[in-house]
């Protein structure tokens, strides 16, 4: 028998043992568990109820009036009530051209004595009707004059731009199409079969061609609305993976796109909602650096460490600080809550939950409002939140997934407060984030871009036209309005922010107004 230490029989070694595996244990449950609710199960995470509330008393049903009609509600169902349905019958748009049908009755002569009938009333009543899409040939006609006294005078309009040279699709149908693929996630070869069914024989590669045409035109564009991006203050921060079709290994390989976006609504600022997705092979920091060389700013991001070297004070331009998101660090205690149903999650969501109710009570003032409020109030909430976690990280084991989740936002703690010391600065990244779920809807749909220039398109036209969905604008107004503007030279290249959806949304409504 060995008394050495570690030995199989010693106890406290066992105990040790046993410690470290049930941790370990625990950990992979909750992995597992991860995994399942994100394949299968809801995204949201709602509020957790407080572990030290008890069901309601049961009050004296007989006592309580029941009405005729309706039964009354279990006592332990804590159920909220549903809500009345939402309906719009008969508020349909004014601004929708209406169609008159008038139904006569069969006989216009009175059903008592034969008389002639007249007019005295009408009832009236809308219906929402639809013309399908109609696809049309659209000729051009170009007459030729010549004089009669001049022989070799001849006079004939210039043929108009195209926006694919020698092409057959017009700037309308250019834009349809990439509508349908970048703003309601219709993949090309789901549009090549919708038109097959209209006679229009396409290939898909034709419509790629078209696709690349168009992120040709609108390239300048995107560069504009980037630029103005990147030199806003405080920028929102993410990346979402996107499979490209690499046909030297015959599949596919991750590349990225990077995200960034601008929003001052929630404290009235001035910069408008808007956001970029830049393309770049891999994840690597090195493609934030580059993306924001020379700029100085406030990056709310999630805690990839590739935005470390951003904080270097060497960095030229200086320094940019990381304001971390805390709807991160909520979502590891909310996975764990999910898979053990832990106490110490349950009341770390708490502790974050009365931080979020001051949050949307303030969302919507002033930057100076929001300041203030924080410091009265969430800062205490936010002070007492540290010494809870590394008292409860002294109580569990280390290799727990609850204590990777407190040592998560410990030690992310500075970038997480820096909302607390700026109004303007929200508490967590999810205005990039809902940004970013238009890239994936896409990509479950489409489920890779065919090549790197494939991938850079996507970005063009998926940041101009979920930008313009941030304005509330039809995507298919606007790039049309845009793309008819370049072509022609209307609008020249030193000029293109006029295009911008927020100016070019203000220039529509001027005309409106002044009629």
């Amino acid at each position: 028998m060995s008394d050495g230490q570690n030995s199989p029989q010693d106890p406290v070694y066992l105990l040790a043992l046993n410690a470290a595996l049930r941790a370990e244990n625990e950990n992979l449950k909750a992995v597992v568990a991860a995994l399942q609710r994100a394949l299968y199960g809801a995204r949201s995470e709602k509020q957790i109820e407080p572990v030290n509330q008890l069901p309601l008393a049961l009050d004296d049903l007989s006592a309580a009036p029941v009405e005729p009609a309706k039964l009354p509600k279990p006592a332990n169902s804590n159920r909220p009530a549903r809500p009345k349905a939402v309906r719009n019958i008969g508020g349909l748009p004014a601004h929708l051209p209406r169609v008159d049908i008038t139904i006569e009755p069969d006989r216009k002569v009175c059903p008592c004595c034969a008389g002639s009938l007249h007019l005295i009333s009408e009832d009236v009543s809308e219906m929402l009707d639809v013309v399908p899409a109609i696809l049309r040939v659209k000729r051009i006609h170009r007459p030729r004059y010549g004089c009669r006294a001049c022989e070799g005078a001849v006079v004939q309009a210039k043929a108009p731009p195209r926006p694919v040279d020698g092409g057959m699709p017009t700037i309308d149908l250019l834009v349809h199409i990439a509508v349908m693929k970048f703003a309601w996630h219709l993949p090309l070869h789901r549009q090549v079969k919708m038109l097959a069914g209209q006679g229009i024989e396409l290939d898909v590669s034709t419509l790629v061609h078209w696709i690349s045409r168009l992120a040709w035109w609108l390239r300048p564009l995107h560069a504009v609305l980037a630029a103005n991006i990147m030199a806003a203050p405080r920028i929102f921060c993410d990346d979402t993976p996107l499979p490209v079709l690499d046909r030297t290994r015959k599949r596919t390989r991750i590349a990225r796109l990077w995200a960034y976006a601008m929003d001052d609504r929630p404290w009235r600022g001035p910069a408008p909602p808007a956001v970029v997705y830049l393309y770049a092979e891999d994840r690597k920091g090195r493609h934030v650096e580059e993306h924001l060389a020379g700029r100085t700013c406030v990056l709310q991001v999630d805690a990839y460490p590739g935005y470390n070297r951003l904080t270097r004070p060497e960095r030229p331009g200086g320094p940019i600080t990381l304001s971390f998101c805390l709807a991160h660090a909520r979502r590891k205690f909310f996975e764990i809550h999910k898979s053990t149903d832990c106490p110490v999650s349950a009341e770390a969501l708490q502790r974050i939950a009365a931080i979020y109710r001051i949050e949307a009570r303030i969302r919507g003032t002033s930057a100076e409002q929001r300041l203030a409020v924080r410091q009265a109030e969430t800062q205490d909430l936010f002070d007492a939140f540290k010494p809870w976690l590394l008292d409860r990280l002294s109580e569990i084991s280390a290799k727990s997934a609850l204590a990777k989740a407190i040592r998560y936002t410990l030690g992310h703690w500075n970038g997480l407060g820096v909302f607390l010391t700026d109004g303007r600065v929200e508490v967590d990244n999810n205005t990039v984030e809902r940004t970013i779920r238009a890239i994936s809807l896409g990509r479950k749909n489409a489920l890779f871009a065919g090549s790197a220039v494939g991938g850079e398109n996507w970005a063009i036209l998926a940041s101009l036209i979920n930008t313009a969905k941030l304005h509330e604008l039809d995507p298919q107004t606007y790039l049309a309005d845009v793309l008819a503007r370049i072509v022609s030279g209307q609008t020249k290249v030193n000029a293109l922010s006029e295009l911008l959806p927020w100016y070019w949304k203000a220039a529509q409504a001027q005309p409106a107004q002044a009629a």
